[in-house]
């Protein structure tokens, strides 16, 4: 038995079972194809809807046999035609075998369900096996969905399934006896399901924007639209085409714009020329986008959606002014903004093609005018920077010039109207009297007589084109040494300049004079005069400490060293000449003698008892004529315990056997702040005796803050 193609390119089949094939039945495998009485095998629906093998079996009483056929559809057609392999040898064989082909099934099928889709063939006997069949779709998630019938193997499945959802199902089938034991398989089936057009075409964007420059050549692409199809993409269901529908407005021209089909491509249609933005109607045009699948046939179906177009600037017109002359008036020594300059410019507004900077070409070689754009309203606000001079000048042209941010295209450049004229002018004002020079620095010697002339105001009123006269007066003087003449404006003292007065710092006193001219209204100005003092030798030189202390029952000791002092300074003060006074025999327990040109040393020379003793000194200054003073340094004699020197004198005593005093005077100068530091310091030191009771490593300690302190 045997399956023969007559002759090539025949879909017919020859079967004999060498009993003339009475009583023979034939079954396929899919339910769209048939086998007719002239056993041709007929399709029942389109090719390209079909499994791509199908198995055929011959059964009679004579004879089982089983063949494959390979179906080629439309689509991908094969040169091998059905006649071609018709009856060719299977590559596989077997008395028991499961013929499992894979199965098609359109999504979206209407019922009646359960609907045979396809059937499965077992090369057993008959009535000694049972179908069975697992997997998703079977007895796993959709369960239910596809049924085999346990005992023909008929595939049916039991509603509509959806391609978008699942594009296909895999299966496996086998079979058992009744017992459960396995015969046949497992084997994989797979049920592909089949698109049909039941989704439209979604653009990504609900509304898509784009913009282009105008003046753009023509073919400029703007954007590019993109829909999406949930169909196959493998079939026409899922192929797009892009149409524009509308556009708004529609003028100049209803087709200034032109989408490519295939690519989705928005591009210009209208000439360059004319795409002028201050030209058009609008700014902005807005297209209905139309995409259709079914590569845009009739039956395809659509989606929609706009895109949005502005046409964009480009600085291709010059701004300019709206008049070639403006005024403004100022008064002269005021500042700010004197004058708005207005321009025209069809550019896009609040861009760099639109907004304007201006500069000053000539008329200003003071540079007292400057101008800032407003950005509201792309005015130019001219303003006074320098304070203006009436007396100098009464008017000003000044020639402005007005660009925009952006360079202006090549084919367009500024002309005449982007320059204009501006005519200031200058309001007079009574400004108040100048001093000069201001301040005045004079030197005059301290204590001159009341009276004398210190310095010569110099005022002048900058209105030189009127007649007007200037009067002086005192407006500080801490002190109340001085007066003005109003009308000379000289200066003279009031009272004696004191050098050493609290209202002098760094030998300078400072006062200040103001100058009120006659005009309407009045105007004033003021000016500092500073006096540099000289010394004079006015003050009497002193001395300190004013106080010393000795212990009873010593002599030849030194008692104390006291500096001069002196307000005035150099030559009138220091060097200082300290001595006794006049009173008589105080040579005989006293003896002063000079250290250095500012300290003298007292020292007693004969033992006194307790008691308070005055000490005449006199001390003359370096001045000339030198100024002397009489005074006197208390001397305190008290009772000193005699069992115990104390340690800050014994360090005294020590110090003072190795080195001369005026020696040991010069290196604690050197060491601490000042000559009188050092003098108070060995007064406390000579004294610390009187505190002998108290330990002598308490007194060390004290001498040691001394050291610190001072």
């Amino acid at each position: 038995m045997y399956f023969l193609p007559p002759f090539p390119h025949l879909s017919s089949l020859t079967f004999d079972d060498c009993a003339g094939n009475e009583d023979v039945t034939f079954g396929v495998s899919d339910p769209g194809f048939h086998v007719d009485g002239d056993l041709n095998l007929v399709p029942l629906r389109d090719l390209p809807h079909s499994e791509p093998v199908l198995f055929i079996r011959g059964l009679s009483a004579r004879a089982d046999d089983l063949a494959q056929v390979d179906i080629i559809g439309t689509r991908g057609r094969s040169a091998e035609t059905l006649g071609d392999i018709v009856g060719q040898k299977l590559p596989y064989r077997s008395k028991r075998s499961l013929l499992v082909p894979n199965i098609s099934i359109s999504e979206n099928e209407r019922g009646p369900f359960p609907k045979f889709i396809g059937q499965l063939i077992s090369t057993g006997e008959p009535r000694e096996q049972i179908f069975r069949m697992t997997g998703p779709g079977a007895d796993q998630d959709p369960k239910g969905l596809f049924t085999i019938d346990m005992n023909s193997g008929a595939v049916s499945v039991s509603r509509s399934v959806d391609r978008e959802a699942t594009d296909s199902y895999q299966l496996e089938v086998s079979t058992t006896d009744y017992s459960g034991n396995l015969i046949e398989g497992p084997q994989v089936f797979r049920i592909n399901v089949i698109d049909q057009n039941d989704n439209r075409p979604i653009f990504k964007e609900p509304q898509y924007t784009g913009e282009v420059l105008e003046g753009s050549p023509t073919g400029t692409t703007v954007m590019t639209m993109t829909a999406f199809d949930a169909d196959d993409p493998n079939t026409d269901n899922a192929v797009l085409r892009y149409n524009i529908v509308k556009q708004s407005p529609d003028k100049p021209s209803p087709n200034m714009f032109y989408i490519d089909a295939e690519r989705g491509d928005i591009v210009t249609v209208i000439a360059p020329t004319l795409l002028d933005r201050e030209t058009l109607p609008t700014t902005t045009y807005e297209l209905e986008i139309m995409a259709k699948d079914m590569a845009g046939s009739e039956v395809g179906l659509t989606g929609t959606t706009t895109a949005t177009i502005t046409i964009t600037d480009k600085n291709d017109h010059a701004p300019e002014f709206t008049h070639p002359l403006f005024e403004a008036h100022v008064y002269e020594g005021s500042t700010g903004v004197v004058v708005n300059l207005t321009v025209d410019d069809r550019d896009d507004p609040a861009t760099a093609a639109w907004r304007a900077m201006y500069s000053i070409i000539s008329g200003d070689p003071t540079q007292s005018f400057e101008i800032q754009t407003n950005p509201d309203n792309n005015e130019g606000m001219l303003s006074v920077v320098k304070p203006l001079n009436y007396e100098a000048s009464e008017f000003l042209s000044l020639l402005i010039k007005v660009e925009n941010e952006d360079p202006l295209v090549p084919d367009v450049g500024y002309g005449p109207s982007s320059t204009a004229t501006v005519h200031v002018r200058v309001e007079d004002i009574n400004e108040g009297p100048v001093f000069f020079p201001d301040p005045l620095i004079v030197t005059r010697m301290e204590n001159i007589p009341v009276g004398s002339f210190v310095a010569s105001l110099n005022a002048t009123d900058p209105d030189i084109l009127e007649k007007q006269s200037i009067r002086y007066a005192v407006l500080q003087d801490p002190a109340g040494w001085l007066s003005v003449n109003p009308v000379r404006g000289t200066v003279n003292t009031s009272a004696s300049l004191d050098r050493e007065s609290p209202y002098v710092y760094d030998n300078k006193y400072t006062a200040v004079f103001i100058a009120t001219d006659n005009g309407t209204p009045p105007a004033t100005g003021t000016g500092t005069l500073i006096i540099h003092l000289e010394d004079y030798n006015d003050n009497a030189p002193y001395v300190l400490p004013s106080v010393a202390r000795v212990c009873e029952d010593t002599y030849d000791v030194t008692v104390a060293v006291v500096g001069g002092w002196d307000k005035d300074l150099p030559p009138n003060a220091a060097p200082f000449k300290i001595e006794l006074g006049t009173q008589p025999d105080l040579d005989k327990t006293w003896n002063v003698t000079r250290v250095n040109s500012t300290h003298s040393q007292i020292r007693l020379l004969r033992s006194l008892k307790k008691d308070n003793y005055q000490l005449p000194l006199l001390i003359t200054d370096s001045g000339v004529p030198p100024l002397s003073n009489n005074t006197e340094v208390k001397v305190q004699v008290c009772i000193c315990n005699k069992n115990r020197i104390s340690l800050p004198c014994l360090l005294l005593l020590i110090l003072t056997s190795f080195l001369p005093f005026s020696h040991l005077l010069s290196v604690l100068s050197n060491s601490l702040p000042s000559a009188s530091s050092a003098t108070v310091f060995l007064y406390h030191l000579s004294c610390a005796s009187l505190f002998s009771r108290i330990s002598p490593i308490i007194l060390c300690l004290w001498a040691t803050s001394l050291l610190f302190f001072f």
